[in-house]
């Protein structure tokens, strides 16, 4: 295969290659080279054009894997039918039920062996995730009677951060039963919001995909 002339096309093809890959055999156990062999004749310089390490593929490929789930948040917070403690219910629950997180959570590496990944999902949570799909949630929530805070901004950061971070066993390399704990430990801080909005088909996902994150890696 020719080299691709085009750099958009190029990207995507070492994306889906290694999403691929890290999917089939799990991020720690496919390499550059791995990736470079299913590429179709693209060179080892194809990839270092526009990626500078493996780390940053993995990177680009959790940004792609983001973007449906950003738009199923932005969907829930343009729904008319639902209070804003209703919608960010629901939010919660959508986020973890993504049948895409069974591939994620057998390829993922652990994390917290990155401190640059690390810092750029709290960056990607505080600067963008946060203010542009939870934070409408909660105004709305305030403006409805259904949600009651003084610190809007600040609770949205808060709620994403701890679902981001703190409840992502890949970061933390926790067991379904910390992951369990953790999430009712959530549960007793989103009710002292008045926040009922966890139950246990959110636990239960959460420990199923912490036990294939714990058989995988």
């Amino acid at each position: 295969m020719a080299r691709n002339k085009y750099p958009e096309e190029t990207v995507n093809l070492i994306l889906e290659t290694a999403q691929r890959l890290f999917t089939e055999k799990g991020y720690e156990h496919t390499s550059i080279q791995d990736i470079i062999d299913n590429l179709g004749g693209l060179s080892k310089g194809a990839i270092y054009h526009h990626f500078k390490s493996k780390e940053d593929i993995l990177d680009a490929v959790m940004t792609r894997l983001s973007e449906t789930s950003n738009k199923t948040l932005l969907d829930i917070q343009n729904r008319s039918d639902l209070t804003g403690k209703e919608k960010l219910k629901l939010l919660l629950t959508e986020s973890v039920n993504r049948s895409v997180h069974d591939k994620v959570f057998a390829a993922a590496p652990n994390l917290g062996a990155s401190p640059r990944l690390v810092f750029s999902v709290i960056r990607d949570t505080v600067d963008y995730v946060a203010p542009r799909y939870v934070l409408p949630i909660i105004e709305q929530g305030i403006e409805d009677g259904s949600i009651q805070t003084e610190y809007p901004k600040e609770l949205a950061e808060l709620i994403m951060l701890v679902g981001n971070l703190w409840l992502v066993p890949m970061i933390f390399d926790d067991d379904p039963d910390g992951i369990y704990r953790k999430c009712r430990i959530f549960d007793s801080m989103l009710r002292g919001f008045g926040l009922n909005i966890l139950d246990e088909s959110v636990y239960g996902r959460l420990k199923e995909l912490t036990e294939i994150y714990c058989k995988n890696k």
